[in-house]
């Protein structure tokens, strides 16, 4: 593949140049190469199906090629070795930052593109969690968040308001939690389990609470880390006894015997009946919609320290690479985050939220779009049949709070491991079992961390 070495602004002095070779009767080759970790069969062809539109309108061929996400950093360092990166890489989070501090990406492109789209109609989260001295790694396409999912008409009916603070869910708690036939929550204590791993977390950064800053390791603060042990154990008091993760809090919530879970959004058509191997049981009806109608979703969750909250998200990114043909690599994203943006998000709604709920004419046109792509496995309905406006607005509202530990810090991979050892997990535990004090969880929490490397 020919690589346009020629920089943006010199596109004369590149057609000049243009004019005077012929390759096969046509000026320079014009195609790209596009690495995906969206490799599943449905999915690839919604992605090549964007690229035969994307040649129709441009005449740039597009090679949609499939990569696993497991080997994605692997190849991505081989092929930068050997020169010979795809033009654009959909990416997850995790290579943004270190992939543009290492050269990989073309940065000054990716901010480009966004600039170019108006910066103002991207999340903001989406964008923070990308953003290098001077502008973006890379573009941000899509993402989801985690969710608090609770019964909205129990709320109502008990005059509640919604559960998007440590504050309204302590209040929701003193309201509903009535065992066993209705608990509380369902929080996750599974120490082993990624479940707990990822609550945690979400629970941490709503009050404003990180073991890493832009230096590496920090200690944690004493008193917002209290805030954060003192409410896990809140919500672990309402939920059932025993060992608690991610299958006992779908199950109970789908049986009607629990009022509030936090959860993926892969949840969502599920609570609608349309997946047959995880079916409401809140009736006799397992492809019933009761139970969508009864949920509410917060995705901005925020701690006494941390007015503004946060939510835990997961963002996916398009990379124009260093060995990109940079020119047509930015027009073939700004394809996908425009004319070709419906048909990105369709390869998985329910897990793809619209990171531009709009653009500069009309701000909700993509939200509008997306919120009609239908969704479900085993039986399809669009979202907006089965949630109110007001819910998928807030659905795709998360990812303006979106964050994770280390992201804007540049200490992703630092965070990684703290998050992998599992200590958090245990020690949330042992205070759960109340082995020790609050105060003395947090000492031994810094000890802990102290010994990461």
């Amino acid at each position: 593949m020919m690589k346009t070495w020629i920089r943006r602004g010199s596109q004369s002095a590149f057609a000049i140049l243009a004019g005077t070779l012929l390759i096969s009767g046509e000026a320079f080759a014009q195609s790209l190469r596009f690495w995906t970790t969206e490799e599943q069969p449905d999915r690839l062809a919604k992605q090549e199906q964007m690229a035969a539109d994307f040649k129709s309108k441009t005449g740039i061929s597009v090679e949609v090629i499939p990569i696993s996400e497991s080997d994605l950093g692997t190849r991505a360092t081989a092929a930068f070795a050997a020169g010979d990166l795809p033009d654009v890489i959909y990416h997850t989070l995790q290579y943004a930052l270190p992939w543009a501090e290492s050269g990989l990406l073309d940065t000054e492109a990716a901010t480009e593109v966004i600039y170019g789209l108006r910066a103002s109609t991207f999340s903001p989260g989406a964008l923070d969690m990308a953003a290098v001295r001077g502008g973006y790694a890379s573009v941000p396409v899509d993402g989801w968040t985690q969710m608090v999912v609770y019964r909205k008409d129990l709320f109502e009916a008990h005059g509640l308001n919604p559960p998007n603070s440590y504050a309204n869910i302590e209040a929701a708690l003193q309201k509903l939690h009535n065992p066993p036939s209705m608990y509380g929550f369902v929080a996750p204590n599974k120490i082993d389990e990624n479940f707990m791993s990822q609550v945690l977390e979400h629970v941490f950064l709503a009050n404003g609470v990180s073991p890493v800053d832009d230096q590496g390791l920090q200690k944690l603060d004493e008193k917002s880390t209290i805030e954060v042990l003192n409410f896990y154990k809140k919500i672990q008091d309402a939920s059932p006894e025993g060992e608690l993760f991610w299958q006992q809090s779908r199950a109970m919530y789908f049986a009607g015997e629990a009022a509030m879970i936090i959860w993926s959004p892969f949840i969502l058509d599920e609570l609608a009946g349309l997946r047959d191997s995880a079916p409401p049981t809140i009736n006799s009806d397992p492809t019933s919609r009761e139970l969508a109608s009864k949920t509410g979703i917060i995705t901005t969750l925020a701690g006494p320290s941390n007015s503004e909250g946060a939510a835990w998200a997961d963002v996916r990114y398009f990379g124009i690479t260093a060995d990109a043909d940079t020119d047509n690599a930015m027009e073939f994203v700004r394809f996908s985050m425009t004319d070709g943006y419906v048909r990105t998000l369709s390869i998985a709604p329910e897990g793809k939220f619209p990171v531009r709920r709009g653009d500069a004419k009309n701000p909700e046109i993509y939200l509008d779009a997306w919120s009609k792509l239908p969704v479900g496995v085993d039986r399809k309905a669009p979202l907006a049949d089965l949630y109110p406006a007001k819910v998928i607005s807030s659905i795709a509202a998360g990812l303006e709070t979106a964050s994770r530990w280390g992201v804007r810090e540049g200490q992703l991979a630092l965070a990684s491991k703290i998050i992998n050892t599992k200590v958090l997990n245990r020690l949330v535990r042992e205070f759960i079992d109340e082995e020790r004090s609050a105060t003395a969880t947090v000492q031994l929490m810094n000890q802990e961390l102290a010994k990461v490397n």
